[in-house]
């Protein structure tokens, strides 16, 4: 398959999956995608974090889990949508105003690739190989599937968009969490856990089941708040 051919069938599939008919499904997509619905989960992750650890290794982990964002997001956002000057399909000539737009949102010009996408796989990778649970690991990359997904749901970014910056994203997690492991081993002394009230990696299965509990909640949330946006769509 030439870049045409693959260029072709991305427009497809986005036409294929973005929008609906259901005026529910715009609401709840449109809420999903924005990020400040999700601070409740990433300040609970973040208390585990220092809950489950000492001070000093609390910070090198939640400086690594930064590192790990903002590699994706700069590949994807700095590096990436400039060089590549991908037009959004909301703001492709060739198949704008064939695009179901929610409530007007068009985002940026460029979106090769999904800083959205690459974010999110990031946070989930590094998470799921720091905790180690796989109930939660489990939730962590369903939660980061549906927010890619959310990106064509929208019209805002093509799956190719969403498939390189998934890949971007659980690179940069696995390097982050990599140069954790290699720091936490020259520095940290870390006891492997055999507790069925723990992970092997020392977290609290109660704590971990607190990150489910705040999860599900915002899922409840966005259902919520996205009934009440479907008044304004």
């Amino acid at each position: 398959m030439n870049i045409q051919q693959y260029i072709e069938l991305d427009k497809e599939l986005l036409l294929k999956w973005n929008g609906s008919d259901s005026i529910f499904w715009d609401g709840f997509m449109k809420v999903t995608t924005s990020t400040s619905i999700w601070i409740p989960v990433a300040i609970i992750l973040l208390y585990v974090i220092i809950k489950n650890n000492k001070i000093k290794e609390s910070l090198l982990i939640i400086s690594m889990l930064a590192l790990a964002i903002t590699l994706a997001d700069q590949i994807a956002s700095g590096i990436c949508k400039p060089y590549f000057q991908r037009f959004r399909p909301t703001q492709d000539p060739e198949i704008m105003y064939l695009v179901d737009v929610v409530n007007g949102y068009r985002a940026g010009k460029y979106g090769f690739i999904s800083s959205h996408a690459a974010n999110s796989f990031a946070v989930a990778i590094f998470i799921s190989l720091l905790i180690k649970s796989k109930s939660l690991s489990i939730v962590l990359f369903l939660w980061a599937s549906l927010n890619a997904f959310s990106r064509i749901y929208l019209g805002v970014h093509y799956p190719g968009d969403i498939l390189f910056g998934t890949l971007v994203g659980l690179s940069s997690g696995a390097f982050a969490y990599l140069a954790y492991c290699l720091i936490r081993n020259k520095y940290f002394k870390h006891a492997r856990f055999i507790s069925n009230q723990y992970t092997s990696s020392g977290y609290l299965i109660d704590d971990i089941k607190a990150i489910h509990t705040t999860i599900i909640l915002t899922f409840f949330a966005i259902i919520i708040i996205g009934l009440f946006k479907t008044q304004s769509i």
